[in-house]
């Protein structure tokens, strides 16, 4: 039975998001709000963790994960990042965004993919996330809370815990936040292309940007 933890959206506990903090170093799996959706996180290095959000999703072994960085500075251990792409990332950053880039050999080979070497990464603009991964002191492995068969992300903390209450062992209701998932931007082959248009805006991008059919 997972635990429930009701912390404010605009001022977390910390008491609180410490506890859920030691929870997943005991191989725990949460449910959380960010700027977009909630979703599924776990530490990074749990496999078994991770392997209990892919069933859970039944998601196969192209999904592609994303690293819940808390600033640019992490992004740069887990991810290459030249100048140009910084740059749009510090524009972007924190923010409704996941971009695919090229992973660094930080990156467990797990949570790459397989063919093309790249990891997601994401910076939130959502206070509970932030104070999280600033007690959990590093990224955080991620996966937005879509149910299979559902047509959209669960919307709040008494419908995950109705859902998966004996999935997972921690559930953060922070509120609404939405069911909007992120915007996806491809920046890994150079040329930024658009593989899901989300919650951000990707007006900035120009006609210089691909969308993916």
């Amino acid at each position: 039975m997972a635990e429930f933890f009701q912390i404010h959206p605009e001022n977390p506990q910390r008491r609180l998001v410490q506890q859920v903090v030691d929870m997943l170093h005991a191989g725990g799996v949460m449910a959380y709000p960010t700027d977009s959706s909630y979703a599924l996180g776990c530490l990074l290095g749990d496999k078994a963790a991770m392997e209990r959000i892919r069933r859970i999703r039944q998601a196969d072994r192209d999904h592609n994960f994303t690293l819940v960085c808390r600033d640019l500075s992490e992004i740069a251990t887990y991810a290459m990042v030249d100048n140009s792409t910084y740059r749009l990332l510090k524009a972007l950053t924190p923010g409704p965004y996941t971009f695919i880039l090229r992973a660094t050999r930080e990156v467990p080979r797990r949570l790459q993919h397989p063919k093309r070497k790249s990891i997601g990464i994401r910076v939130p603009d959502h206070p509970i996330s932030q104070v999280f991964l600033e007690e959990l002191g590093e990224p955080m492995m991620s996966s937005t809370l879509w149910l299979p068969g559902d047509d959209k992300p669960l919307l709040d903390g008494d419908e995950i815990r109705e859902r998966l209450d004996k999935q997972i062992e921690v559930i953060i209701d922070g509120g609404n936040c939405g069911i909007q998932a992120t915007t996806v931007i491809d920046l890994s082959a150079g040329e930024p292309q658009v593989l899901r248009q989300g919650k951000g805006s990707v007006e900035f991008l120009g006609a210089g940007a691909r969308v993916a059919g």
